[in-house]
């Protein structure tokens, strides 16, 4: 059996910079007198407060390590296939009624431990009025890329309004998941900004990283406008009863550190700053960012997400103080025989040994075409061998 936590670091305890719970289940306001979350929030009133998700990212004792898969929501399952018949991606975002059931058929099927909600990083700038869309098999596609300086004046404030439906969904599914946490999350302002710039999905992120190198101005316009509309949306997840958030920089790995540190780092704290003051579990996810790992956690995470490239007792060392990991099985291991994926499996927990706290997850999103029993036994076997 594994440990399923350790919350040591060179023999000095770990300290949470989460705010703890009271006695009663109810949150605190914190040291520095930030407000509390909703009373009637899960976190607040107890219900998610506990769960695995949550202790293990503040670096408390766990019954087990938890399980999430990132594009658990949907991507394998038949029955997520079947109902989205008739509808495109986006459309299917802007229905709360398609959106909860996806976001909790992997619940049900799977037994993880934490719910991602259904939605994708371009809903909040559909929502504004940008023309995208999710074209299949490309990605998202934007009618006429970001280039110039007039084009960032056509970024306007995300208003409630905008994303009614989409916020119905996530207080919906706060109510329906009762212990199970929902995590809310948003796009980073760097991948953000890559898909308008680029117009779709690029490889070399040429004209984005050639506008960020020859009009600084307009690059750090362009990111910071992202910046508060993704705040504000992952905001209005958390107020909406998300227990935890994420932020996915997908194309992060594309830059060198001293571009990440200067031109999109003070953006990507800016998204953590618009809720740091509700003190929920904040992760950190990249692709390809092995390097950049200590710059991304100063961003403001609390929990960092590591790819599949970096064992996750290496990854540790590289960050700039103790915190708990997420990650970090790759999602290819998934394809072979089941002794080969339940040592690929053990390793990862093995790796974890030590750390002041580890979420089991992938070290990137689930496959399309992945057997969804595998997923099954995969959590079955973590919980079976952290077991406390």
């Amino acid at each position: 059996m594994f440990d399923s936590h350790v919350a040591v670091w060179d023999d000095q305890p770990v300290t949470s910079d989460i705010s703890p719970l009271t006695t009663d289940g109810h949150s605190s306001s914190g040291e520095h007198g930030r407000p509390a979350l909703p009373a009637s929030h899960p976190l607040s009133d107890g219900r998610t407060s506990d769960s695995a998700l949550i202790l293990a990212a503040e670096g408390r004792p766990v019954p087990h390590t938890p399980v999430w898969f990132m594009r658990q929501a949907g991507r394998s399952l038949p029955e997520y296939r079947a109902l989205r018949e008739g509808h495109t991606m986006l459309e299917t975002c802007f229905n709360p009624d398609l959106t909860v059931e996806i976001t909790l058929q992997p619940v049900r099927r799977h037994g993880v431990d934490a719910a991602i909600f259904f939605s994708d990083i371009v809903v909040p700038i559909k929502a504004i009025g940008i023309d995208v869309e999710i074209a299949p098999g490309v990605g998202p596609v934007i009618a006429e890329p970001f280039r110039t300086s007039k084009d960032v004046d056509r970024l306007r404030n995300l208003e409630p309004d905008d994303v009614a439906p989409v916020i119905a969904a996530v207080a919906a599914l706060a109510s329906e998941l009762g212990s199970t946490p929902l995590i809310g999350f948003v796009g980073a302002p760097f991948t953000v900004a890559s898909y308008l710039v680029e117009g779709r999905p690029s490889r070399d992120h040429v004209h984005t990283k050639a506008l960020m190198l020859s009009d600084p101005t307009t690059w750090n316009r362009l990111l910071d406008r992202i910046a508060s509309i993704c705040g504000d949306f992952l905001s209005m997840q958390v107020q909406a009863g998300a227990s935890a958030v994420q932020l996915f920089d997908s194309w992060a790995g594309a830059l060198s550190a001293r571009d990440y540190e200067r031109s999109v780092l003070p953006h990507s704290r800016k998204v953590f700053d618009a809720v740091a003051q509700y003190e929920t579990p904040r992760i950190h996810f990249g692709v390809g960012t092995s390097e950049l790992l200590a710059l991304m956690q100063s961003a403001g995470a609390n929990v960092m997400g590591v790819d599949f490239r970096l064992p996750l007792s290496t990854a540790i060392k590289r960050l700039n103080h103790p915190t708990p990991l997420q990650g970090n099985l790759d999602p290819a291991a998934l394809f072979a025989d089941w002794h080969a994926v339940s040592e690929s499996v053990l390793r990862v927990l093995g790796d974890a040994q030590g750390l002041p706290g580890h979420i089991f997850n992938l070290g990137h999103g689930v496959p399309p075409d992945t057997d969804p029993d595998v997923l099954t036994r995969v959590v079955d076997l973590v919980h079976r061998e952290t077991a406390r």
